[in-house]
């Protein structure tokens, strides 16, 4: 009887001993604030149990609850809650009824006078209860919450929610915010919350006009959760690296590689280079019979697009048309197509240039040094201009850089000592300055220290300042073919929603002010109205049909404006009606000369309206050290660095720019002398290195900084062999000899060898 008994004891124990177990492992699933097993982050904070605590709980409920402080460090307890606060906590709240699901253990009461409301935290999200993370974290029941108020005028209407793009009334709901710095702003709590906890409180900011205090407080004050972390994508690894692909591969009709179209060999005629439109096509350089890098290139699709608008013809047939370098050494202008480059300044090319070839450049009328990169206020070139109108519009330009090169150096007094250090890769050159510039130690008034991760890119003699410069000629090469700019040669903002979300436009502007008073080049290729727009604002500006980008748009335009028929300009009108809806156009058209209102209608809304959000982003990211403040007020000095390209070296602009330290036997030699002598053989083309390729020896920089040189280039002769280009202090150390042939001979040979070995 006793082993039946025992044999039938055994099962039975074993079913209670695991209904015990698997009652504890819920019990230990629970929080012990609110009662709940539910394990959602975005809601209730996350879920942590402490066996050896046996403590369940849930981030949120510990924060809200009113009874609780923080009275350890953050690695005491529970992130700063100790153990025996906790379970005072717990005991305190299991004698208080929850007025919303009526069971024990409300740990969480309203703050306003008088109320006696107490509830759980899941349950006060139910019930729409507001709990501020901040300060000493209040929460408000559904009575005395706080809200949002609207002007009569803005609510009952709908509108998009700038985050997810759907739908959202305007309506003072638990559900809508609206942003409390921009107007026609208005958001989806949820949709908030999620890009709260996404970007953190560093990131986290008014995704229309990029205001960060203001939104930041108004958000707070309606419950929203910041956390004080990084951003999620800054701490995913490897997350952009699918854009570090670059397009290799020949698509001319017949390849004359013999290794195949995919077959790419930098710095020989094999290397493949990209269309300059679309970058989505390449060709090797022997394919297409181009001599040098340098030379742009555009595929047969870009090619055919450009005819059908009438823009291809034009831009080969213009004289001034500009040109970019593609690896980022210097920003010069393309001379006429029938005379060759007067000075490539290019790493890339160490080729002879016909001496006959550059007198017959040399011998022409009146070519100016530079441009402006919007053909609209490019002055006229016919050959009436005389040599002294020219001359002094190029005076009239360098006095204007004298005075933004001024400014820009007292700008520069806020830089402080303290470093910052960049790590750069320069084939990836815009994620990487874009993690840089986004690091929680980055401040625009820190010295920079540019280092960059790609050793091959990297010379052994290269300073701090030549690494910075590299880096910003880069970055702002970068930019001007960036998809955030639109047009040929004169830019304009495009309408980028990927961007505006990302908050791209800012970081564009802060970027391009911290070139300018850091040292490095200015961009240069800004329209005139993009550049109006920032200093006068939108509304005082009025564009021109060439700041139309869209050939579609452009077109529509003309067929508007040049209608000769009332009959004509309704039928465009019928036929672009959808467009005309979109962009907010329709009028009633009775007369034909209601076209050219119709016509300016559209302009200033596809330049100027459509891109305001862009606009208002770029200007705050200009903001930085106080550029656009100056720009404002200095705005003739500061057109002539960011609507014009860079100045053309001569042999006038290097003699000013260095100073020689001259000896009492210097003048036995000839030093200075040789010097000039042989710039204007460097100018003529009769020397195997060219004028940029000077400059970069000395300083590590092919073209000069708005700012200037800091130190100011010197000469200095010495007894030495062959010249040294010393770019810690931007000195050059000529050689003394006796005859000009041997100071051209050790110039050619030293300056040559040591950039063709620093590419190498």
């Amino acid at each position: 009887m006793g082993k039946c008994s025992k044999f039938y004891l055994a099962p039975a124990l074993s079913q209670i001993l695991e209904c015990f177990e698997t009652s504890m492992h819920f019990r230990s699933n629970v929080c012990v604030l609110c009662g709940r097993t539910d394990d959602c982050p975005e809601k209730y904070g996350e879920k942590k149990t402490y066996v050896e605590y046996d403590i369940t709980v849930h981030y949120y409920c510990l924060l809200m609850s009113s009874g609780i402080w923080q009275r350890g460090e953050e690695d005491e307890g529970i992130d700063g809650f100790l153990i025996t606060d906790i379970r005072k906590e717990v005991n305190r709240a299991s004698k208080l009824k929850c007025n919303i699901c009526k069971r024990k253990g409300a740990s969480i009461g309203c703050v306003a006078p008088k109320c006696k409301r107490g509830y759980h935290f899941p349950c006060g999200l139910q019930k729409e209860c507001i709990f501020q993370f901040m300060e000493d974290f209040r929460s408000y029941c559904w009575e005395h919450k706080p809200v949002q108020k609207f002007p009569h005028k803005e609510s009952g209407g709908t509108s998009q929610c700038t985050i997810c793009l759907d739908l959202v009334e305007q309506l003072p709901m638990y559900s809508v915010l609206k942003s409390p710095c921009c107007k026609n702003a208005w958001f989806h709590r949820e949709c908030l919350q999620y890009q709260a906890l996404s970007a953190g409180i560093f990131f986290f900011r008014c995704t229309v006009c990029n205001n960060k205090d203001k939104f930041q407080k108004e958000m707070l004050r309606m419950g929203i959760h910041i956390p004080e972390k990084d951003a999620s994508w800054e701490l995913e690894e490897n997350a952009y690296q699918d854009l570090l692909q670059c397009y290799q591969h020949c698509d001319i009709r017949r390849c004359l590689c013999k290794k195949g179209r995919d077959y790419h060999q930098p710095d020989s005629k094999w290397e493949i280079k990209r269309c300059q439109c679309c970058g989505s096509r390449g060709t090797h350089l022997a394919c297409s019979s181009m001599r040098s890098w340098d030379q742009n290139w555009e595929c047969t699709e870009c090619r055919s697009i450009f005819a059908k608008s009438g823009k291809y013809r034009k831009r080969k047939e213009c004289s001034l048309a500009t040109s970019e370098k593609t690896d980022g050494t210097t920003l010069l202008e393309e001379p006429s197509p029938k005379c060759p480059r007067q000075s490539p300044g290019s790493q890339r090319s160490f080729l002879l240039q016909s001496p006959k070839i550059l007198c017959q450049i040399n011998s022409s009328p009146c070519l100016p040094l530079e441009h402006p990169a919007s053909n609209r206020v490019t002055m006229s070139l016919s050959p009436l201009m005389s040599n002294r109108s020219c001359s002094l519009r190029k005076k009239h330009l360098r006095k204007q850089r004298r005075e933004a090169s001024d400014i820009l150096k007292e700008l520069k007094l806020q830089v402080n000592k303290k470093t910052t250090r960049l790590n750069i890769n320069a084939e990836n050159i815009w994620h990487t300055a874009l993690k840089g510039f986004r690091q929680r130690n980055f401040s625009p008034t820190n010295t920079i220290e540019v280092m960059f991760t790609n050793c091959k890119n990297r010379s052994k003699t290269d300073t701090s300042a030549a690494s910075n410069q590299r880096f910003f000629q880069l970055l702002m090469l970068h930019l001007q073919n960036s998809p955030l700019f639109e047009g040929s040669s004169a830019k304009n903002l495009s309408l980028d929603f990927q961007a505006v979300k990302e908050n791209l436009y800012f970081e564009a502007g802060r970027m391009i002010a911290v070139s300018l008073v850091h040292g490095g080049p200015s961009p240069g290729f800004f329209s005139k109205t993009l550049f109006n727009c920032l200093v006068y604002g939108p509304e005082n500006v009025k564009p021109s049909l060439e700041d139309v980008a869209d050939v579609d748009v452009a077109k529509t335009i003309k067929m508007i404006k040049y209608a000769n028929s009332l009959s004509s300009l309704q039928s465009t009108i019928d036929e672009c009606y959808e467009f005309l809806a979109a962009a907010g156009c329709l009028r009633p058209v009775t007369d034909l000369c209601d076209k050219d209102v119709l016509a300016n209608d559209i302009l200033i809304h596809h330049v100027i309206k459509r891109i305001l959000s862009p606009l208002e982003s770029f200007r705050q990211g200009l903001e930085t050290l106080g550029v656009l403040e100056k720009m404002q007020m200095h705005p003739d000095a500061f057109s002539s660095i960011l609507c014009y390209n860079p100045e053309r070296l001569s042999p006038e602009i290097i003699c000013d720019l260095f100073t020689i330290h001259s000896s009492s036997d210097v003048n036995k030699v000839e030093g200075a002398d040789f010097w000039m002598a042989y710039l204007q053989d460097v100018k003529s083309g009769e020397s195997l290195v060219t004028l940029e390729d000077i400059l970069f020896f000395v300083t590590g920089s092919s073209s000069i900084p708005s700012i200037g040189f800091d130190p100011e280039p010197t000469i200095k002769f010495f007894n030495r062999r062959y010249p040294v280009g010393n770019r810690l202090f931007n000195c050059l150390e000529l050689p003394k000899t006796t005859t000009y042939e041997q100071f051209k001979n050790k110039m050619d040979f030293t300056i040559r060898n040591t950039l063709r070995a620093e590419k190498e």
